[in-house]
């Protein structure tokens, strides 16, 4: 079993091969080597979670390796040897970033704990970056799914404003991804390491909602027993995206302008300012424009959120991206029902894209949901879709004649409650006909 990593680097070899040996008892894998330009390639090369330095190296001074080793990999913890009466290096090796530093002579009942603790935060480091990255990959515009040229015109201004901290208008029907939109533009700037704070202004009751995103003080009124931090506190030096924006009050619009003109606000009940630095993100699938002329919102909060805004389309507007977003949605739910569905049959993949989908990206993910729910198949065939998505346009050019063709067999066999003969009378076929139709669409 090996407990982790650890690279020695002491030009004295005994002393470096003692210390070696101890250290091999306890199930570390170690490395030695003797000079800074040495333990850089083994660093390269190998997977190391702790180093133990000499300050006095052949051709470096061990403190200066400290910055220099935490500055490409972050996570390794660096415990410093001291020789006896060099106690201030220590304390300096701990300001420049080292874990500890230990005295050469030190029996292992100090050096084990020490080298203990050592692996132990590094590990933990590591998961903590790992985390991060599984985070930023989810949340990040990689993951936002399509190649129509809306989506990547969209996607390309998002990249370039996440960089920056001005605020965002996201515009688009409901369903579209305004939040996922949101979330990738937090996750590519460089407040990711920040909290994410979103607030959706049509669920939370209208005089509820200022307390909620400012907070308030105790007393400030019946029921508030203590001080409460705002959503806006919590995601201080982070973002904060405010889902249907169009919702807001009036008076509460006047409250959010003045914030984002100075940084600060009071609480309820409070006269004493608080200061906090988030950057605000807006969506909406109103025409605040227009609400603007007709005074139903501030034009001046208007102006200064639409500074920089990103219009998200419709699926009906990038048709092409619904095979893609329908594959991914699969991969979700079949894995969530514990399912291995290998893909659509192209009926249903020409049913999806002639249907006009007025819920949009959120629409498509529950009809693929219910059915991964219902098929018995490893194929997703178009009889689990839903009747809307059937028989949405049925005289669409863009669906095949074969498909109306079955669609009205089984219509015609539902009215006749699956009589064979009447259903040939009422199509103007022969029964041979029918049942030739039958089997070739499997109905």
């Amino acid at each position: 079993m090996n407990k982790g990593n650890i690279l020695i680097i002491d030009d004295e070899e005994k002393l470096r091969n003692l210390l070696a040996k101890i250290i091999s008892l306890e199930e570390y894998k170690v490395f030695e080597t003797g000079t800074s330009k040495a333990a850089l390639k083994i660093l390269e090369k190998e997977e190391i979670e702790v180093v133990i330095s000499d300050v006095k190296l052949p051709d470096a001074n061990g403190l200066d390796l400290i910055p220099k080793i935490k500055s490409l990999y972050p996570h390794i913890e660096i415990i410093v040897m001291t020789a006896f009466g060099t106690i201030a290096d220590g304390v300096r090796a701990i300001k420049l970033g080292a874990f500890d530093y230990i005295t050469k002579g030190d029996g292992e009942e100090q050096i084990i704990p020490t080298v203990s603790r050592a692996m132990e935060k590094a590990h933990l480091q590591l998961k903590v970056q790992k985390l991060e990255k599984k985070l930023n990959d989810h949340y990040s515009f990689d993951n936002v799914i399509g190649k129509s040229s809306l989506i990547r015109q969209a996607i390309e201004l998002g990249k370039k404003v996440a960089l920056t901290d001005a605020s965002v208008l996201l515009l688009g029907e409901t369903g579209t991804g305004k939040e996922i939109f949101a979330q990738a533009i937090h996750y590519e700037s460089l407040r990711k390491q920040k909290p994410f704070v979103s607030i959706n202004c049509s669920a939370i009751p209208k005089d509820l909602l200022e307390s909620e995103m400012f907070g308030y003080k105790a007393g400030a009124f019946t029921g508030a027993a203590k001080d409460k931090k705002g959503l806006l506190e919590e995601a201080n030096h982070g973002t904060v995206f405010l889902d249907e924006i169009g919702e807001m009050n009036l008076e509460l619009q006047a409250k959010l302008l003045r914030f984002l003109e100075t940084h600060s606000f009071n609480k309820t009940g409070d006269t004493k300012e608080t200061k906090v630095n988030v950057r605000i993100i807006a969506a909406t699938n109103r025409d605040l424009s227009k609400e603007a002329e007709n005074h139903t919102f501030r034009s001046d909060l208007y102006y200064r959120l639409a500074a920089f805004t990103i219009e998200l389309p419709s699926l009906k507007e990038r048709k092409e991206d619904i095979e893609s977003l329908a594959e991914h949605f699969i991969q979700i739910h079949s894995l969530k029902n514990k399912k291995k569905i290998l893909g659509m049959d192209k009926e249903f993949i020409l049913l999806l894209k002639n249907y006009s989908f007025k819920g949009n990206i959120r629409e498509l993910k529950n009809i693929i949901e219910r059915a991964v729910i219902l098929t018995d198949s490893e194929i997703l065939s178009s009889s689990l879709l839903p009747l809307e998505v059937i028989h949405a346009d049925e005289t669409s050019s863009s669906l095949d004649l074969s498909i109306i063709e079955k669609n009205h067999i089984r219509k015609v066999l539902q009215i006749t409650q699956g009589n064979k003969t009447k259903t040939a009378e009422l199509l103007g076929i022969g029964i041979a006909t029918l049942y030739r139709k039958i089997e070739e669409y499997k109905l």
